[in-house]
């Protein structure tokens, strides 16, 4: 089940941002591609997906991530979060679109 909101958070992400699964999950470290990845580690992180989960789920799409580079993610839009409002209604946008 966990899986299924982690996929369903890429999917709106790539969406929203403009990007394909397969450019999310590349090794590129393009500025959208990494800000769309922190964005679906903080999504997760909120529905209290583990990190080491978080990680897992990247692995398997061929995205060999470390659980740090996770927590790095989470922290940076938990602190863009406190700047920006637009970056919030965002969230809450994504958050409210994905059942589960």
């Amino acid at each position: 089940m966990k899986e299924d909101v982690f996929n369903q958070y890429v999917e709106r992400v790539c969406r929203l941002s403009n990007i394909t699964t397969e450019e999310f999950f590349s090794k590129s470290r393009k500025r959208n591609l990494v800000d769309a990845r922190h964005l679906v580690f903080f999504l997760c992180s909120r529905r209290n997906i583990l990190v080491v989960s978080i990680a897992e789920f990247m692995n398997k799409n061929g995205h060999d991530i470390f659980r740090t580079s996770v927590t790095h993610g989470i922290k940076s839009v938990a602190n863009k979060l406190e700047e920006d409002n637009d970056y919030k209604i965002i969230i809450q946008d994504i958050e409210r679109a994905v059942h589960i």
